[in-house]
């Protein structure tokens, strides 16, 4: 669910490609190529298990889950959305409203729309590079034209342009980020580009890992050596830019522990 360093806005419009149970590519260019190659060599094969493993690790998720809220008028969007598990449990609401993916990589992004073929029945709204910029095709969750869809586009979390990538005129009511922030190397752009994207009063919803304190610290340090071989750690200064988010006055922030510190959940409401 990582996105790839930075890479300097294109004025080109995408190509058209493949359209499948997959996102469109909005990278399949020189600026972004050898980035999004990157994050489809690393989830090549483990997109086929990373369901069934993160399970035991990903604490948290159900939990900012439960803090999005969504009704048949709201715009919400996963950033590293992977395999769309996250966007799939909110799409099993019967008012979910309108729900978008955004992820670096084309694999997960196969794997995400087969997901979502599999467990909702249809096949998931393409942002399509076919289409002009900022265009998008929709496809009803429950199969019906006036349902709300569910919209996958790939690009970079830093890149992030309502109506360039999802053909939107309006800012999303919730943006959240969920174990991805942290993989990000280019994540003060990643939270620059939420919250402008995110209209006033929305919110910012964020679960990574924490230093996870109030755990034993023999626990703790097996803990972090385990993660790491899943190149997964706490990186304290994505917290603190959080927490200065609020301190300059572009949101209210509060955090909430799970499990001991080993996560936290950050809501971050847009003033």
């Amino acid at each position: 669910m990582s996105t790839p360093d930075a890479v300097p806005p294109s004025t080109v419009s995408p190509s058209p490609v493949a359209v499948g149970p997959v996102s469109s590519s909005n990278n399949r260019r020189p600026a972004g190529a050898d980035h999004a190659a990157a994050m489809d060599r690393m989830y090549r094969l483990t997109r086929h298990v990373y369901d069934l493993t993160r399970r035991y690790y990903l604490l948290g998720r159900d939990r900012l889950l439960e803090r999005v809220v969504t009704s048949p008028n709201t715009a919400t969007l996963e950033v590293g959305c992977g395999t769309a598990r996250n966007l799939i449990k909110l799409a099993q609401r019967p008012n979910h409203g309108r729900l978008y993916g955004l992820d670096a990589s084309h694999e997960m992004l196969e794997t995400a729309g087969k997901s979502i073929e599999k467990t909702l029945g249809v096949t998931p709204g393409l942002a399509t590079g076919g289409l002009p910029t900022g265009s998008a095709t929709s496809a009803g969750v429950s199969g019906h034209a006036s349902q709300e869809p569910i919209v996958l586009r790939q690009g970079l979390a830093e890149q992030l342009d309502a109506q360039r990538m999802f053909g939107r005129d309006e800012p999303f009511d919730t943006i959240f980020f969920s174990y991805c922030l942290s993989m990000i190397p280019t994540w003060p752009g990643a939270i620059d580009a939420a919250m402008a994207n995110l209209r006033p009063g929305g919110h910012l919803l964020i679960v990574d890992f924490w230093d996870q304190k109030d755990l034993p610290s023999v626990f703790a340090a097996g803990l972090k050596r385990w993660l790491s071989m899943f190149h997964v750690h706490y990186r304290p200064e994505v917290h603190d830019a959080i927490v200065e988010l609020g301190k300059s006055g572009r949101g209210e922030v509060e955090f909430e522990s799970v499990a001991r510190r080993y996560a936290y959940i950050a809501s971050i409401q847009k003033n």
